[in-house]
């Protein structure tokens, strides 16, 4: 703005310099490539190729006459849709869940914003595993909380030592994990997440826990960690197993103590998350045997992405054993995967995410692929990526 030949220099806020979430930049990019008419294959985001339910459309449908889907619910989400819930902790986990702790939010994304602010101060410090999902660590910078880095490798199945954090005498004020875990798809067995539980409530460290992916396993299904702790924050989401990312719905478990304090910040952040969606959604739970179908689907893409790939595209990886990601260490062809994801875009057509947007340590040396789409799509990937390693 310029007044009388002065230029006037408006404020911007620090929190706006957190980094960019990359998997979102491809995606763009991408988008505007095949807008442009180009041929692209989509491995670069955590986005089932498989509709909702037929229910939950059907559910949503019917809602549209209903005035009162087109209003405000209450600040905690539509009671109906908080009771299905409890009862899918009962249905899945054989946990007795009080669903008045449950909070609907708009997205896990906005479930994290509410764990974040209702358990901790500016300054606080909560360790989260890298690699791990980056949109935990720019909020976490967004909100002033400082994201303490636990380093994991292939060779340790992805899991960060927290043994560790005691030896040192650098115990946070939380830890947040995930399991299945983004970009890794490693699952902590059960017996491993009730040693975390424990080790949390002995040190007194608030748990978040990541199970936006449960529902999404190879082997047995996941305990929550609900079973094993009173204390932990617990956040899912409609995304994934529910096959309805748009929607932008998710859900908090919250221990005692944060239920009042996680209402009101709910009230005051985003009154409701929206109604007509809260509505198709309690149908979501009628749909096990709907959702179930699509996880052979998810395992032949990732056996079709592991047999297909050269080991010097995989490098040293752990086994993918939930979510739908494949995290592979490229370091034999590139130290750089920004420049290596785009040059592929570029060259192929086929968008994949750099490491650095998930791995402060080996980032630059690693690519997440997500074989969250149709198995024709993996076959095409894998065919183009063989053809152009051939010829670099």
């Amino acid at each position: 703005m310029d007044l009388m030949g002065w230029t006037m220099v408006f404020k911007i806020s620090q929190s706006s310099k957190i980094p960019a979430f990359l998997a979102m930049q491809v995606m763009d990019q991408a988008n505007q490539m095949q807008a442009a008419g180009g041929d692209l294959v989509h491995l670069e985001v955590g986005q089932p190729s498989s509709p909702p339910p037929a229910a939950v459309c059907k559910a949503l449908e019917a809602s549209l006459g209903n005035i009162a889907s087109h209003g405000y619910s209450v600040a905690m989400g539509n009671p109906a849709l908080r009771q299905r819930i409890a009862e899918h902790y009962q249905d899945w986990y054989q946990i007795s869940a009080d669903w008045q702790k449950i909070a609907i939010t708009p997205g896990s994304s906005l479930g994290f914003v509410i764990a974040f602010l209702s358990a901790f101060d500016k300054g606080d410090r909560i360790a989260i595993a890298s690699p791990g999902y980056p949109a935990y660590f720019n909020s976490m910078l967004a909100l002033g909380i400082t994201p303490q880095l636990l380093p994991a490798r292939a060779s340790q199945n992805w899991k960060p030592d927290l043994e560790a954090l005691v030896a040192n005498g650098d115990i946070p004020d939380g830890l947040l994990l995930a399991s299945p875990a983004n970009p890794t798809g490693v699952v902590m067995r059960d017996d491993e997440l009730e040693a975390v539980c424990r080790w949390c409530d002995q040190h007194g460290v608030r748990l978040i826990m990541d199970e936006i992916y449960h529902g999404l396993c190879f082997d047995e299904r996941p305990q929550s960690a609900l079973a094993f702790t009173d204390n932990a924050i617990i956040v899912n989401s409609f995304s994934k197993y529910f096959c309805m990312t748009g929607w932008r719905l998710g859900w908090v478990v919250l221990p005692d103590d944060l239920v009042q304090t996680a209402e009101r910040l709910a009230q005051n952040l985003y009154i409701s998350a929206p109604t007509i969606n809260q509505m198709g959604a309690i149908a979501a739970f009628d749909c096990y045997d709907e959702l179930d179908a699509h996880i052979p689907r998810y395992q032949e893409n990732r056996d079709l992405l592991y047999r297909g790939l050269p080991t010097i595209f995989l490098g040293d990886h752990a086994p993918s054993d939930g979510a739908f990601y494949l995290y592979a260490d490229v370091s034999a062809l590139t130290d750089d995967s920004v420049a290596f994801a785009g040059r592929l875009l570029a060259e192929t057509g086929v968008a994949i995410t750099p490491g650095v947007d998930f791995d402060a340590y080996h980032g630059k040396t690693h690519v997440r692929l997500s074989y969250a789409g149709s198995t024709k799509e993996m076959k095409k990937a894998v065919q183009r990526i063989n053809a152009w390693l051939a010829k670099t």
